[in-house]
């Protein structure tokens, strides 16, 4: 199950909301270890694509440098679909690379008449997809 914030739930939407047409993308990081999400990192999508996302190389290794200097990892890796159901593509689970992370996938269109929005949380190893629960809190206890 992953566990998050309001706060952090409504930065993912409204960051979604804010690049469409295009797919928007990003991490949140946490402690290193503690399955925590608490750091939003909105991160540019090089691809400037509404069907596909690519995290920009250089901004990637400096994140990833960022958090080895501040013993984080990325908790939750998220991304829009801006035509399709929130539901990871054959291409987003090649490229998962994370297998501790949260893949969080915000829908920016209305596929099934819930509204403008979905956003779904899925663990993706070795190419196997599992959807998982997603609990908002107020703040973590």
């Amino acid at each position: 199950m992953l566990t998050l914030t309001k706060a952090l739930f409504d930065q993912i939407v409204e960051h979604s909301r804010q690049d469409h047409p295009d797919e928007a993308c990003g991490v949140v990081a946490g402690p290193a270890g503690s399955g925590r999400p608490e750091r939003f990192i909105p991160m540019l999508n090089a691809a400037r694509s509404p069907t596909f996302y690519e995290f920009d190389s250089s901004d990637l290794l400096k994140l990833y440098r960022e958090m080895d200097d501040r013993d984080e990892e990325p908790v939750i890796i998220y991304h829009s679909h801006t035509a399709t159901e929130a539901y990871p593509s054959r291409t987003d689970i090649s490229y998962a690379n994370e297998p501790g992370a949260h893949y969080v996938l915000v829908s920016t269109a209305d596929v099934d008449d819930a509204g403008p929005f979905q956003f779904r949380s899925f663990r993706i190893v070795n190419g196997e997809v599992t959807e998982e629960e997603v609990e908002v809190v107020a703040e973590y206890s």
